[in-house]
């Protein structure tokens, strides 16, 4: 027997609605903050990456699919969306008109991480970014609409974590600070901490091994090394949370490594999978869309990990399966193509509608139903053909009552209740 390859997985039936839910509560909710559905491929140049991301980070270095084509060049799965999107912005000049450009997307994405309970090697992303502003109003907005989306679904234990992670201007006297620091501890850190610490040392801050963190406990912040614009864009970015309601703490380990993320960075944090982890992060990247040869705009944005946000929404224990609205138990050769026409039809105008083709007795087909969990069942056999009138049995009640053929689509859609 043939089976999944380790890292991924099957969303099945039963999860697939609950992932459906959680799609569009995400796109009804992002379409209000003025955001555009963007579909980029799952497949780019490695250079994207490598460039966006960094060579000398982990994705890169270890955790990417790539390969090369048949012509030789190297193509990569896309392990984040926000390069994707970039270079869409910039390939077809989408800021000519108006910088201005907010997008989302959903999709998978594809990293060689060492599989865990809400980790996988295809994982899925809601991913939300906007262009051509650097203005901190549109930073808290970003935080508030994550806030909004996680109640949205029922996602109460949840945090946001912020920072800031400076300019070009005051970012390197904090470097500075920040590597003489780790100079000090370099005997108690990784070794690749101890390879990071020259090029990158803003990376180190952010490394998940326990003796690394605990020898970085008291680095310098960064938030003492601001120059005046960054400290006033922080302090505007606290400022609007709080007149929106957001709570937040503000996160002097919260980092992202390359010169051009700037300023604000933040994550959403929950307890609900036990230790406290981030579902989002994000961040403003003023100096990324330059990098990948566009012109000088500023952008932000985040990424949600839709798998554990899937994990975390279950947990409610709501259901989110399409029960069938009407299971019709068709007795006899007589009653098939009746039956057929008249599912078919209630099907096409929303009402979820599901039968038995293989001639079943009336006790399996009820039984069936059971299992469906269908909402009423209509009995029709050759005697009922012969009377012209089907039984209507409520699955809830057991209450069953007469059903003319006559008109019998108009009935079942006002009994049942017509969709739109």
């Amino acid at each position: 027997m043939i089976q999944l390859i380790r890292g991924f997985k099957d969303v099945l039936p039963g999860e697939a609605e609950l992932w459906q839910h959680i799609e569009q509560t995400a796109a009804a909710l992002f379409t209000d903050f003025g955001f555009k559905e963007i579909r980029i491929p799952i497949m780019e140049r490695t250079e994207l990456f490598a460039r966006s991301i960094g060579e000398d980070t982990d994705i890169v270095e270890k955790e990417m699919y790539t390969f090369p084509d048949r012509k030789g060049d190297l193509i990569t799965l896309r392990p984040e969306a926000t390069a994707g999107i970039c270079r869409s912005y910039i390939q077809h000049k989408l800021y000519a008109a108006d910088p201005v450009k907010k997008f989302y997307t959903i999709g998978p994405m594809f990293r060689r991480e060492r599989p865990q309970k809400g980790r996988y090697r295809q994982f899925y992303q809601l991913d939300a970014e906007v262009f051509g502003s650097d203005s901190p109003y549109v930073d808290a907005q970003l935080i508030y609409m994550l806030k909004i989306l996680f109640h949205r679904l029922g996602v109460t234990d949840i945090m946001a974590h912020i920072n800031s992670l400076g300019c070009p201007e005051c970012r390197p006297d904090f470097k500075d600070a920040l590597l003489a620091y780790i100079t000090g501890k370099e005997a108690d850190l990784c070794a690749d901490c101890r390879r990071r610490k020259d090029k990158n040392p803003l990376r180190v801050l952010d490394c998940k091994v326990p003796g690394c963190r605990e020898a970085m406990a008291s680095a310098p912040s960064i938030l003492d090394h601001l120059c005046e614009n960054c400290h006033v864009h922080f302090k505007t970015v606290q400022t609007a949370l709080d007149n929106l309601e957001t709570p937040f703490t503000i996160d002097k380990r919260l980092v992202r490594g390359l010169d051009y993320y700037t300023r604000t960075t933040f994550e959403m944090q929950t307890g609900s999978l036990g230790a406290q982890s981030a579902v989002a992060g994000g961040g403003r990247y003023d100096g990324l869309v330059k990098a990948l040869g566009g012109p000088q705009i500023p952008a932000t944005g985040f990424a949600i990990g839709f798998d554990r946000l899937a994990e975390i929404v279950a947990q409610a224990g709501k259901t989110y399966a399409t029960d069938p609205d009407l299971y019709v138990a068709a007795l006899g050769e007589a009653a098939l193509p009746l039956v057929f026409a008249w599912i078919s039809k209630l099907s096409e105008t929303g009402i979820r509608a599901e039968m038995d083709f293989e001639g079943r007795s009336l006790k399996s087909q009820m039984k069936r139903a059971d299992r469906l969990r269908a909402g009423h069942v209509l009995i029709v056999g050759d005697d009922e053909i012969e009377k012209k009138t089907a039984i209507l049995r409520n699955m809830t009640t057991k209450a069953q009552d007469a059903v003319p053929f006559e008109g019998i689509l108009e009935i079942l859609r006002t009994r049942l209740g017509e969709k739109e």
